[in-house]
């Protein structure tokens, strides 16, 4: 690659967080330009790398075969060269001694397969780090929507859950299998909601939160479906899950699938100290009615993770989402750095249409 062909970005511009580093890096390989990324995280309390933004770039490099310029914790500059794609490492190991986020982790990885056509499957085992966390998609949501919306398009990622974790000590065990596509990817075009007949929920909770008389998982669970029940006429099926972790939490998410081929979903909603079951699951269910009532889609994490796509496919796309977030202005301002593909935002009283053509 000639230095002509590089692409510089400022990681202060926008929102200004990890998420320039992760799908910088990540575009840096899916359309085989060389970056240099500059002033990372330059606004925040404590600017430059940390440790889960070190770790996803050299998972993404180790695997996709590529040159990472030396850094560290506090590094507020780093380049990437995308080399060979036919070299695609199949197996790799990701050691993590927090409570990072796993899914943000994988993200680059997971964006980057997108163009890894030659490649087979691509596994991923990883040991600590969080399977949920704030601020972060959750395991149980890539795979209950993120991933199977992928996989129409093409791409299929399992995950396979040994152990969760939890904040603050993490210590999550498990394995992502990527098995990247061998033709076209498809388009993405979700702009109606369509009729949802059922409402599919998850609550993890940890072991260290059991008591004799007091079912946590209960609370929320009946505390989700009485709010459902007075707006909605759909049916539900919720369940709680107990499960080891080093750390105590609990984790809410709902999803509902459409017959338009849509999948909305709260996200995932943890539990705090001082906040009630019963509050926790009311947070969760208004979360998932609002998209309902206003007939949304796509949510606003799955429209972060869906530009990626959209953007790398060639056929056109669309989607309707409820908001243009700052995050999600930044994403799209951010993938032209790459493409020439033009996209357009049409805004609406309760919504906004992002199309790429």
């Amino acid at each position: 690659m000639t230095e002509g062909n590089l692409i510089e970005i400022d990681g202060s511009y926008g929102e200004g967080g990890g998420s320039i580093l992760r799908l910088g890096a990540a575009y840096s390989i899916l359309f085989n330009r060389p970056i240099k990324i500059k002033n990372i995280r330059a606004n925040r309390p404590k600017p430059g790398l940390r440790l889960q933004h070190l770790l996803g770039l050299k998972l993404l490099s180790e695997v996709t075969n590529s040159s990472l310029s030396p850094c560290g914790i506090g590094s507020e500059e780093i380049s990437l060269i995308p080399h060979s794609l036919n070299d695609v490492k199949s197996f790799s190991e990701l050691s993590v001694s927090t409570a990072a986020s796993i899914g943000l982790l994988l993200q680059p990885i997971q964006i980057a397969s997108l163009g890894l056509k030659k490649s087979d499957k691509i596994e991923i085992f990883t040991r600590g780090g969080g399977t949920y966390g704030k601020w972060a998609p959750s395991i149980n949501y890539l795979k209950q929507v993120t991933y199977k919306i992928f996989e129409r398009s093409g791409l299929k990622l399992d995950v396979d859950i040994q152990k969760h974790g939890f904040y603050p000590k993490g210590g999550a065990i498990l394995t992502c299998k990527i098995h990247p596509s061998k033709e076209e990817l498809k388009p993405i075009n979700l702009t109606e909601l369509g009729t949802i007949d059922l409402i599919q929920g998850e609550i993890i909770i940890t072991n260290h939160l059991r008591r004799n008389r007091d079912n946590i998982g209960l609370r929320i669970k009946k505390s989700i479906q009485q709010q459902l029940k007075k707006n909605v006429k759909i049916e539900t099926d919720i369940k709680y899950t107990w499960v080891d972790s080093i750390s105590p939490g609990v984790g809410a998410s709902l999803w509902a699938q459409s017959d338009s081929g849509a999948i909305i979903s709260t996200g995932t909603f943890l539990g705090e100290k001082k906040m009630s079951s019963g509050k926790l699951g009311f947070i969760v269910a208004q979360e998932l009615l609002t998209y309902i009532k206003n007939e949304i889609p796509v949510d606003n994490y799955l429209c972060d993770q869906l530009i990626p796509l959209m953007g790398y496919v060639k056929k056109p796309s669309s989607i309707k989402v409820s908001e243009i977030t700052r995050h999600t202005q930044t994403n799209l301002d951010l993938i032209k750095f790459f493409t020439t593909r033009e996209y357009k935002i049409e805004k609406h009283a309760k919504y906004s249409i992002i199309s790429f053509r």
